[in-house]
Parts: C-alpha cells; sequence; structure tokens
C-alpha cells in the first residue's frame, strides 16, 4: 500500500492559481512515476501530469504551459505537487494524486489510469466566476 493524501483543492475564479499536494510515505527509490489525474462529472479520468524516477515530466495538451508538476523528497516523508496557473473553468474536476511502484508497474501508458496502482481520496477544484 501506499497512502496518498492530497490538499489544496479550492474554488477560484478563472485567471487565479491553485497549488495542490499529495503527501506519501513511499521511499522515492521504490516508485516508476507519479501523476495527476482528473476527473469531471460525467468524464472520463484524464491524465494531467506526470514525473518519472529520472525527473522526466509529461503533461497533457490542455494545460502544457500552465501546469507545473514537481516533487519535495524527505526520507520517508514527501510531498508532489502540482501548481496551476491562469485555471479556466474547463479545468474543474475532481483531482486525484497516483502512484506506480517499479515492482508491480504494468505499462499502459504514462496518462493511462491503469498503469497506475495506488490513488489519494481527491481534492475538488472548481474554476468559476
Amino acid at each position: 500500500q501506499v497512502p496518498l493524501v492530497e490538499s489544496g483543492g479550492d474554488s477560484v475564479q478563472p485567471g487565479g492559481s491553485l497549488r495542490l499536494s499529495c503527501r506519501y510515505s513511499e521511499y522515492t527509490s521504490r516508485l516508476a512515476c507519479m501523476a495527476w489525474f482528473r476527473q469531471a462529472p460525467g468524464k472520463e479520468r484524464e491524465g494531467v501530469a506526470v514525473i518519472e524516477d529520472d525527473g522526466t515530466t509529461t503533461y497533457a495538451d490542455s494545460v502544457k504551459g500552465r501546469f507545473t508538476i514537481s516533487q519535495d523528497h524527505d526520507i520517508g516523508k514527501s510531498t508532489l505537487y502540482l501548481q496551476m496557473n491562469s485555471l479556466k473553468p474547463e479545468d474543474t474536476a475532481m483531482y486525484y494524486c497516483a502512484a506506480a511502484l517499479i515492482s508491480d508497474y504494468t505499462d499502459y501508458g504514462l496518462t493511462n489510469p491503469l498503469s497506475y496502482n495506488y490513488w489519494g481520496q481527491g481534492t475538488q477544484v472548481t474554476v468559476s466566476s
């Protein structure tokens, strides 16, 4: 098990910014990659941003140039971030942190939810005027 705890979701106006956080205690050497997904009502879960074990990042086209994924590493306690700028109403969704361990990783694609076995409970982001 890899407990993931998200925070930082809120309601903001278009053009605003938010930073989401995901606290986890897994040793980073065991992680293949971590990601942020989002899911709006009636839509499929969408991969937003991914960071691999070597620091390589990948973004969905819809968020490139606006969102930034990053990590802070500490022994036994680390945080995954998603800095979201220039927010749009279409960014409204529940945002989820996800992790894939090297030991049980199956590559369905970095932004495919099937590649990730560990999920947080989600944090709501609402962008509205």
